[in-house]
């Protein structure tokens, strides 16, 4: 039975894209609520990101996003209080061209000699490229040296390893499994790993809040956590 009416706009980044995919029409159909979909990165600059595009008036209801860029959207007054929950978390991996060799990164060392060994390694310009440029690769003495390439998205990352642009990719999994032409050659060491957490919120004027929330609690449910963990990710207290 459906019992509901109306459509959510949602804007969403890459990391929870895959799950979200395979979740929305089930979503519908017992909801019978409409989802429209838009996507955009959850940090940085340009036009591309969910901020950027809700500060120029894009209709949105709800925004599913790295917690860093939902934080900055709460800052920024972008979102209905109390309205923000954590679905997943998701590990950083290595991305590979289908058909490569896939390299060791299983140890510190090893992905340490991988970075400074590549001449050129894609990574989204957002949350995961961020920390690992700021934070990661000066910790480990690695200088960028031009061999880092900041892609505006994770799948812009991808087809770039894809096509022979790069020679490999570091960023979350979950934009790694389902990506054509590319392989998943292992997450990076735990002792160095950033576990990035994907967010969900009702977006500040909301014309559908009632269906946002609904939508929202749906991702967040033990119906969801299935499609969640397939994808890459490990859902986060689902709840019935």
């Amino acid at each position: 039975m459906t019992n509901g009416s109306g459509q959510v706009h949602v804007l969403i980044s890459g990391g929870f894209s895959g799950a979200y995919e395979k979740l929305v029409p089930e979503f519908e159909r017992t909801s019978g609520i409409k989802v429209m979909t838009g996507s955009g990165a959850s940090q940085g600059t340009g036009p591309q990101t969910i901020a950027a595009q809700l500060a120029r008036g894009v209709a949105a209801d709800v925004v599913i996003l790295s917690r860093e860029g939902l934080t900055e959207l709460i800052a920024a007054n972008r979102i209905a209080a109390g309205t923000d929950r954590d679905l997943a978390r998701v590990p950083l991996g290595i991305a590979v061209r289908a058909g490569m060799p896939k390299p060791d990164v299983s140890s510190i060392a090893a992905f340490k000699q991988l970075m400074l060994n590549a001449k050129s390694v894609a990574m989204p310009a957002s949350t995961s490229g961020i920390w690992l440029q700021k934070d990661l690769f000066p910790r480990l003495g690695i200088a960028d040296g031009g061999c880092a390439k900041p892609a505006p998205r994770g799948s812009d990352a991808t087809r770039m390893v894809a096509a022979g642009d790069a020679d490999l990719a570091v960023m979350p999994v979950s934009e790694i499994l389902h990506a054509p032409g590319v392989e998943f050659a292992g997450g990076i060491a735990a002792e160095i790993q950033f576990l990035q957490t994907f967010s969900a919120a009702i977006v500040a004027g909301s014309k559908h809040p009632e269906g946002s929330k609904r939508l929202i609690e749906f991702l967040a449910s033990a119906r969801a956590a299935e499609a969640i963990r397939k994808s890459g990710m490990e859902p986060i207290s689902a709840s019935t």
